[in-house]
């Protein structure tokens, strides 16, 4: 093993599987394609409610927004480690550089800018139910590269647009209005974006890019290069599925907020990320949230004649426990909406 430290490294049971199968079936759709509504809007629920990933072409982003946001991304995770450090992310502040990140307990092999797409964006100070007090964060920007801001800022305004284009599609397949969701991310969202690089592993049979885990916002849109490594678990027989790169696509995954408002029509699904022995790899995904304050729980339209599944919780407190998890090893299960399940 070298001199990998073993906070790498995966459990037996959970380490990646060197023989790839790569996904025949997660749909591609088409967003400009000349095909009725109704028939977009049902390619949408049956990649929902089969895979709960789907990619998308001809989504309406400029090629040029995305090549300038990877080109910038390489230059920043090309410096020296501590310049990058000089913007380094806390427990304070969770926006900017970081490179010891944990899933499931387990440090991811990678190193990651996350900024926040709402400015100003508010959260609780703390995860606790009944402190009301606020805290303001902030983007925390290199000095170089100098266009990074810029870059970052721009792409953001191109994600935001397709996030609601894709929400709205979302709600159609469930039956809902096309703006039925569109209310809880109105204002000050909790949206951020990352820019992942994960660099060449020497032991990429033990260590993963991203371990096993679940989105807990609505939904996930990602870039990804050339390379590949993102892997899905397939609802049918639980196998880890390959996601293969198409050139100038998005892969677009429903997380927990939308499983919750549907009451589990829709599902939120496993996926993880390889690493690679001999490529560095880059990813971009823009994670779709709504405010602090939004209370979520299945939406009384879609319960009409069954028992809702879970209890409400407040997003803020949710999204402030996760962040906080992920600058120490915790020795309980991170907060999951399982939590929130109610009894039968």
């Amino acid at each position: 093993m070298g001199e990998v430290d073993p906070a790498f490294i995966q459990e037996i049971e959970h380490r990646p599987n060197l023989v790839i199968i790569e996904a025949e079936g997660i749909p591609i759709i088409d967003l400009s394609s000349p095909i009725n509504a109704s028939e977009l809007v049902s390619q949408i629920a049956d990649a929902s409610k089969n895979w709960g990933f789907f990619q998308v072409i001809n989504h309406g982003v400029p090629p040029e927004s995305r090549r300038k946001i990877e080109d910038a991304a390489r230059k920043f995770f090309a410096l020296p480690l501590e310049e990058k450090r000089k913007v380094r992310r806390d427990e304070v502040n969770p926006y900017g550089y970081y490179d010891t990140e944990h899933t499931k307990n387990v440090r991811d092999w990678k190193e990651v800018f996350d900024f926040t797409v709402s400015t100003p964006t508010f959260i609780p100070a703390s995860p606790e139910p009944d402190d009301e007090e606020l805290k303001e964060l902030v983007n925390q920007w290199p000095q170089y590269p100098p266009e990074l801001r810029e870059v970052c800022e721009e792409y953001a305004r191109e994600m935001e647009k397709l996030a609601f284009k894709l929400l709205g599609l979302i709600s159609l397949s469930l039956g809902l209005a096309e703006n039925r969701l569109n209310l809880f991310f109105e204002g000050s969202s909790t949206t951020f974006i990352r820019l992942n690089h994960y660099p060449s592993c020497p032991v990429p049979h033990l260590a993963l890019g991203v371990g096993r885990h679940k989105d807990a916002g609505a939904l996930t849109i990602l870039a990804q290069d050339d390379v590949g490594g993102l892997e899905v678990k397939r609802k049918t027989d639980g196998e880890w599925i390959r996601v293969k790169p198409t050139p100038d696509a998005y892969i677009i995954n429903v997380g927990d907020l939308i499983q919750v408002w549907s009451n589990d029509t829709y599902e939120s699904v496993e996926h993880r990320v390889m690493v690679n022995r001999e490529r560095e790899r880059f990813s971009i995904p823009f994670f779709f949230n709504p405010g602090h304050h939004v209370w979520v729980q299945p939406l009384e339209e879609l319960t009409k004649g069954e028992k809702p599944k879970y209890k409400e919780y407040n997003w803020g407190n949710f999204f402030t426990m996760r962040k906080g998890s992920n600058f120490k090893k915790l020795n309980v299960e991170n907060i999951q909406i399982s939590h929130f399940k109610a009894s039968e």
